[in-house]
């Protein structure tokens, strides 16, 4: 089969993620004897610098991890809502929505903490060795890729008139960045490097690392970004507030491991973060899947797989989030899932049905039976809304300013079996104003929250909003095979169920899985749902399908009352994967091409 580029094997390492400098940057961690965590630590510091667009230290991050002979675990990177943030508060300000941008939006910061236990807790690499990278790319330069300039052309009237510390990173000279000029961010790199002196005199290299940790709570870091929340700001509202984070909130939240949530489907075991994320929609869509499926790439199939994630996504509504018990048990039970498969006809559902696990009632937020239509194949709105709008007719700018911003990935394996797969989002730079004194700005996930009382997402302090980020680690007879993740927002276990089923059921290529393969096939996703970022929007009905999907699906998918949008050929989907052969040893790894920034590398 003819793919964009090979599956790569080897037996060293292995590294897949977003950007080919992180990509790179972790395997050097690699080549210096470091483990995959090591190396995921450096690869997301990176992150941080060559997509500012898609992600940042004050941002989130869910990791999910399988050191080599022991148990899969998560690692909690999403922070709680301040204590401040009420539904009484922000109703108070006449909002009916969280904003999707501004310091409202602000959770406790959560990815620096995250990567700091993963580092302490199962790395060998000092602070000063990971960070490096990241260092000498915010110092000296990196070309950066044509996205961030487009993103930041969005919003340049924005900047210049009112996040102007954005301005000062961002259009320095009044220039926008662009392909073949060096972006640098002295800021940032003069706050790790400060970082690095701070702790230096704690002691061993576990001892810095949990100096670090202060810091970023109490120390310096912690003081900046409390000033930053309460600075007015202009936010998708079209009004200045200031946020709810607080001192207390920062010293008080710190990362955590918890138990994946898994489902059993035919031999493999697949892994997800809890009803927090998004991650079970991805089991519950597969224990949907009946006994026999269609043929791989029919319409029957693909129409089967969107009508399931209907299913899944209206369950998602009704009983996902952190501020209630998620009856997770029911909703991934046999018994629940051969009933719910029932609704499924030959004909595509224009209704949300949630379901009633364990004969508890469903209740859905008021917005989700009236929520506005999103831009096609939208991903994560995350600009500022302002008067005019910025640059009118940019691909992904609506008439009132908003853009659509995305989320990384990273994945690695290492000789010794260990394996990560890592979300890393949130913390845009069009998600709140630059911090001057850190280079970074507050992230704004609280907008996936509903300020409508009672629900399982509703904003509570000290709760986390439900995030869409969604990593997996699949297991083969019990033993971790495979770690795989996308960014995407509300598309993400869309896209990483269809690559999943093309892992699994076709054929492997060179004696291994065919990883490349299962990216490249054409994608799709759906819109039948609240979305979760500001403004919510949904399409029922909708799909959306690359141009290379056959024709002769499209049509059918049609006749059975699907509203699809056929989008560009190399459009849905952005998948990285690793592997591991438990039996042979061998490593694989490979990348999605759409956008031709993602790399895999490894020997």
């Amino acid at each position: 089969m003819f793919t964009t580029r090979p599956t790569l094997q080897g037996t060293f390492g292995m590294v897949s993620s977003t950007h080919w400098l992180a990509s790179q940057s972790a395997m050097a961690v690699l080549e210096g004897g470091g483990n995959a965590y090591d190396a995921a630590v450096a690869g997301a510091f990176v992150l941080h610098v060559v997509e500012p667009h898609l992600n940042g230290p004050a941002g989130e991050v869910p990791i999910l991890l399988a050191p080599a002979g022991g148990e899969v675990r998560v690692l909690c990177g999403q922070g709680v809502a301040p204590g401040g943030a009420t539904v009484a508060h922000y109703r108070g300000l006449g909002l009916d929505l969280v904003p999707g941008t501004g310091p409202l939006a602000a959770a406790v910061p959560g990815a620096f903490d995250a990567w700091m236990l993963l580092l302490r807790d199962h790395g060998t690499k000092s602070l000063a060795e990971v960070l490096g990278y990241a260092i000498g790319y915010a110092e000296h330069g990196h070309a950066p890729v044509e996205n961030v300039g487009a993103t930041v052309e969005t919003v340049r009237e924005l900047f210049e008139t009112e996040w102007t510390s954005s301005a000062q990173v961002y259009l320095p000279g009044g220039k926008a960045p662009r392909p073949g000029a060096l972006l640098r961010n002295p800021a940032l790199a003069a706050t790790w490097t400060r970082l690095l002196a701070e702790v230096a005199g704690a002691g061993d290299r576990e001892a810095q690392i949990e100096a670090a940790r202060e810091v970023w709570r109490t120390g310096f870091i912690a003081e900046a970004l409390v000033r930053q929340a309460r600075r007015p700001t202009m936010d998708t509202s079209g009004e200045r507030h200031t946020g709810t984070l607080t001192a207390a909130d920062l010293a008080g939240w710190s990362a955590t491991y918890e138990a994946p949530a898994t489902y059993d489907w035919n031999g493999w075991t697949v892994c997800k973060a809890g009803p927090w994320s998004q991650g079970p929609v991805l089991l519950q869509q597969l224990a949907l899947l009946p006994p026999e499926l269609p043929r791989y790439g029919s319409a029957e199939y693909v129409h089967l797989l969107i009508e399931g994630c209907k299913l899944a996504m209206a369950d998602r509504e009704a009983w996902y989030g952190d501020a209630a018990e998620v009856p997770l048990g029911e909703l991934l039970s046999e018994e629940y899932n051969a009933a719910r498969r029932g609704l499924v006809d030959d004909k595509a559902s224009y209704e949300l049905r949630p379901g009633n696990p364990g004969g508890r009632t469903p209740r859905l937020p008021t917005v989700a039976q009236h929520a506005p239509s999103p831009l096609p194949g939208a991903g994560e709105p995350t600009v500022a809304k302002y008067p005019t709008s910025p640059v009118p007719g940019e691909p992904g700018v609506a008439a009132d300013g908003r853009t659509r911003g995305d989320t990384c990935h990273l994945d690695v394996v290492d000789r010794w079996g260990n394996m990560v797969a890592a979300t890393p989002s949130g913390g845009w730079l069009q998600s709140n104003p630059v911090v001057p004194e850190l280079g970074f700005p507050l992230g704004t996930r609280l907008q996936m929250t509903w300020l409508e009382e009672g629900l399982p997402n509703t904003l509570t302090p000290g709760r986390r909003p439900r995030t869409t980020l969604t990593p997996s680690i699949a297991l083969r007879d019990g033993v971790p095979v495979m770690a795989f993740g996308t960014p995407g927002g509300d598309q993400q276990d869309q896209w990483q169920l269809h690559f999943f089923l093309a892992v699994a059921l076709r054929s492997p290529v060179r004696g291994g899985l065919d990883l490349q393969g299962a990216i490249d096939a054409p994608n799709w996703h759906n819109d039948s749902f609240p979305g979760s970022f500001y403004p919510r929007g949904m399409r029922p009905g909708s799909v959306t399908v690359e141009a290379r999907t056959d024709a002769g699906v499209v049509e059918e998918l049609r006749r059975r009352g699907h509203d699809v949008t056929v989008g560009d050929p190399w459009s849905e989907g952005r998948l990285c994967a690793v592997a591991r052969d438990p039996e042979t040893g061998i490593l694989s790894a490979a990348a999605n091409p759409r956008g031709m920034q993602g790399y895999a590398v490894g020997r």
